[in-house]
């Protein structure tokens, strides 16, 4: 085994004790899903910053940056920063005094127990998907580090996944994503430090003006711009992983406060895979994958021991997205499906059933990770499916009494059909927009006939 396998285990046994020690302060079920509603500022803003900085934030930015220019970075870092500055200025403070559980139970409290049930069928999958994107991302990581096959390095990543998240739950999470959030800045720090100390910040300046574009370009018109800014910020701001840490702040301040702060340092830090990849193709041309642009990067520019450090960092990028996808679908299952049909379990059984789901959804995922064509075909399946939906009816059912059970139901069923028939179906050219204009459509013409809902839906209450 060579140094710097030897160097992402140790520092994986790190995230274990981390976690295990943290794990033994869980008793009840809001201990293990929302962390008790405790966490303070720097749990908080770092647990947030660290699950949405993930693989394709580093990897598959400067990838896309490396063959497009800077228009390939609309989603990362530029739409998801947006996404979570959207989070804390508009919705944060009312998810968090809702008092909930997990996010389905909006749909239960504001609409019905029917339409929990749906919401949590379309969150699920997109969880799953994005876990499993994220395993066959760590395997690779291990498999380039070790000289394994890369097959049997995604199953010792599942299994090491696996276990990580079921023992520690979302205050485990939170502390590993501190020690991970710092982690990943370190190790893009130091392959920023050791390119530009080789190159100098004129190499920034030297970039051709067309590879400075953000915004379209030539025959890019201004709908195919909107519907390349709305997957990321339409998509992502209600997921279930961001709502979760937003929900386990101890106080709505925290939770506002935190989710800016977060989109801030997502921006910062985001710029550095931002920059590298415009830097690359003079740097490492002719990349036969533009996502090994990094990667490429850092083998050219970094000794063993500040290598160890970057593959640590894209440990952290991926443990720190992985786990709480796979906590978030366990948490929606176990919460939102099982435990109703069982109302006299005890919290340490509903506890056990948690951790039994992680394990399960760990298998699925392994699974996808290993039949599925790469990594970029499961995050982007993982990004669109039914996200449409719980778009509109959060946003409309959280600031309004328009609309009820049948409301939701037909904007959840029409956003997931509209985006699978525009998308795969009819290839329309902006097919997440259509499901946002068929979601929308759908909750307003049924609202028309439902009217306002009952005064008691609108007010906070406790999962």
């Amino acid at each position: 085994m060579n140094i710097v396998f030897l160097g992402v285990l140790g520092y994986i046994l790190l995230q274990f004790a981390v976690g295990m020690y943290v794990s033994r302060r869980i008793r009840t079920e809001s201990d293990y899903i929302v962390a008790g509603r405790s966490l303070g500022y720097p749990l908080a803003i770092f647990t947030i910053f660290a699950t949405w900085f993930g693989a394709e934030t580093t990897i598959g930015a400067a990838g896309a940056i490396y063959e497009g220019g800077l228009g390939g970075a609309t989603a990362d870092p530029f739409g998801y920063a947006a996404c979570l500055l959207l989070m804390g200025a508009v919705f944060a403070v009312p998810l968090w005094r809702r008092r909930l559980t997990t996010v389905a139970d909006l749909f239960r409290v504001r609409y019905s127990l029917a339409v929990e049930k749906l919401a949590v069928m379309l969150m699920v999958p997109t969880s799953v998907l994005w876990a499993a994107a994220q395993i066959r991302a760590f395997g690779q990581v291990l498999a380039s580090s070790s000289g394994f096959q890369v097959q049997t390095m995604i199953a010792v990543a599942a299994l090491i996944v696996i276990a990580y998240t079921a023992f520690g739950g979302m205050l485990a999470d939170a502390w590993t994503d501190l020690v991970q959030g710092i982690a990943l800045i370190l190790g893009l720090v130091v392959v920023f430090a050791a390119v530009i100390s080789r190159v100098g910040f004129g190499a920034l300046a030297s970039i051709p003006p067309e590879r400075l574009r953000l915004f379209g370009g030539p025959g890019v018109s201004g709908l195919a711009v909107v519907e390349q800014w709305a997957i990321p910020v339409c998509g992502s701001v209600m997921a279930a992983e961001l709502v979760a840490r937003v929900i386990a702040s101890r106080s709505p301040q925290i939770a506002q406060r935190s989710t800016l702060v977060a989109a801030g340092m997502y921006l910062v830090f985001g710029m550095i895979p931002v920059s590298l990849g415009l830097l690359a193709p003079t740097l490492v041309p002719g990349l036969a994958d533009p996502e090994q642009a990094l990667p490429q990067l850092a083998r050219a520019y970094l000794s063993t021991g500040l290598y160890v450090v970057f593959a640590g960092a894209l440990v952290s990028a991926i443990l720190s997205t992985v786990d709480s996808a796979l906590l978030v679908a366990s948490s929606l299952v176990s919460h939102n499906i099982v435990v109703p049909l069982r109302p006299g379990m005890s919290e340490a059984a509903k506890v056990r059933m948690a951790r039994i789901g992680v394990a399960t959804f760990g298998v699925v995922a392994y699974a996808l990770a290993m039949h599925a064509d790469g990594v970029y075909a499961l995050v982007e399946e993982a990004s669109a499916f039914g996200s449409a939906g719980i778009f509109v009816v959060i946003v409309i059912g959280l600031f309004t009494r328009w609309g009820g059970a049948w409301s939701a139901a037909a904007s959840l069923v029409a956003g997931v059909v509209s985006w699978i028939l525009g998308a795969y179906v009819l290839a329309l050219p902006y097919p997440y927009l259509a499901s946002l204009a068929a979601a929308a459509g759908a909750y307003l013409a049924v609202a028309a006939l439902e009217g306002r809902a009952p005064e008691a839906a609108m007010a906070p209450a406790e999962a």
